[in-house]
């Protein structure tokens, strides 16, 4: 059975929203069975915030995570020891975050403000059409963001002025969940629905527009096959999903589809050089060989257990799970090879690495770094 999911509209769909917060109950989830640690890995710090109930992204810069939670609270803490390095506070509860260039950080507000900050103090804010819940991006000295009507917005990042806005027609229905916002060399990449789009940074203009998937459906409900982000990259293949729809790869540097294979599910994939791994609405875990979309395994062990997005880390790929537990498989196989708790409470962000720190983040709050050894 399928998670809820969140919906917004360009248009008034309060009803839909509604809608979707709906969800009959779930099938249970499978009983976790014993472990024998086959690798080594300890927690070796962490920190605590307000709970985390928006698509948080923690940014990673130069050995520092950039991270935000409910309240409006935004930080920089130091990778390998979780050191604070500074704290700011936007003033408003968020929707969005966190982008950072790893001096400026940018986030949005529920009141759909964009808001950028400079070593945690606010400098500049920017009122949106419509709200926002895909990270920024802080890139080349310009903010980019993309609100749930699919409009891409460039700001100069020093004084918020702002410097091209992106329309494209679209329906109506968007999903509430982060999607694809990220660079590659001289081009920003922007999902828009089923496509990816590579957008001249400079003028805002689009040089090449590619369908990660044929959407499908007989109303804008089952039309919804936006992409999600983050994308997991090696060079220039960029690997994401198609919500509920597809898993496939593009190639950013040609502007043409790879490969896409059909398959539910509503978090990101994760990846590596050779695979690139996802589960379904079910929390099927499938693996694909990252240069054809082949299948190389699936395992069921985890099912029904609301997985987040994958990361891969060295020979294993982790997932969280809703009772904060970090799983950690085989990347070849798909054998548990550890697992490791954290507060209790569903891992809320896709895990993210620094050099060979994981951190974590739960819906509480809490944080989490690990390090395997």
């Amino acid at each position: 059975m399928k998670r809820a999911v969140r919906i917004a509209g360009a248009l008034a769909v309060s009803a839909l929203l509604g809608l979707a917060g709906c969800s009959a109950d779930r099938p249970a989830p499978a009983a976790l069975q014993p472990v024998e640690a086959k690798i080594a890995g300890r927690q070796v710090w962490n920190q605590k915030l307000d709970g985390v109930s928006f698509p948080l992204a923690v940014a990673v810069r130069a050995g520092r995570f950039y991270l935000a939670s409910d309240d409006g609270t935004v930080l920089a803490l130091e990778a390998a020891t979780g050191r604070e390095i500074w704290r700011g506070q936007v003033g408003a509860k968020l929707s969005a975050g966190v982008g950072s260039d790893g001096r400026f950080a940018a986030v949005a507000t529920k009141s759909n403000e964009l808001v950028v900050l400079d070593g945690g103090n606010p400098t500049w804010r920017a009122k949106l059409d419509a709200a926002v819940v895909t990270a920024p991006l802080v890139a080349g000295e310009r903010v980019f963001v993309v609100g749930v009507d699919r409009v891409v917005h460039a700001f100069d990042v020093l004084d918020g002025r702002r410097l091209w806005t992106l329309k494209r027609p679209g329906d109506s229905l968007t999903l509430s969940q982060a999607g694809v916002l990220t660079p590659f060399k001289d081009t920003l990449l922007v999902g828009q629905g089923a496509r990816l789009l590579g957008v001249d940074p400079v003028k805002g203009t689009v040089r090449w527009d590619t369908a990660l998937s044929t959407v499908r459906g007989t109303n804008e409900v089952e039309r919804l096959a936006d992409l999600v982000g983050p994308p997991t990259r090696q060079g220039s293949d960029f690997c994401m999903r198609a919500f509920q729809n597809a898993v496939g790869c593009i190639d950013a540097e040609r502007g043409t589809l790879k490969w896409a294979q059909n398959g539910g599910g509503i978090e990101a994939v994760g990846g590596d050089d050779s695979y690139v791994f996802s589960a379904d609405g079910s929390d099927r875990i499938t693996t694909r060989r990252r240069g054809s979309g082949e299948v190389a395994w699936t395992s069921e062990v985890l099912l029904n257990r609301q997985l987040s997005a994958p990361v891969a880390l060295g020979p294993t790929v982790v997932f969280g799970d809703f009772e904060g537990q970090l799983h950690f498989l085989s990347r070849d196989a798909g054998k548990q090879l550890l697992r490791l708790p954290t507060d209790g409470t569903r891992i809320a962000v896709p895990p993210v690495l620094s050099d060979n720190t994981l951190l974590v983040v739960t819906r509480a709050g809490g944080v989490f770094a690990f390090r395997p050894e």
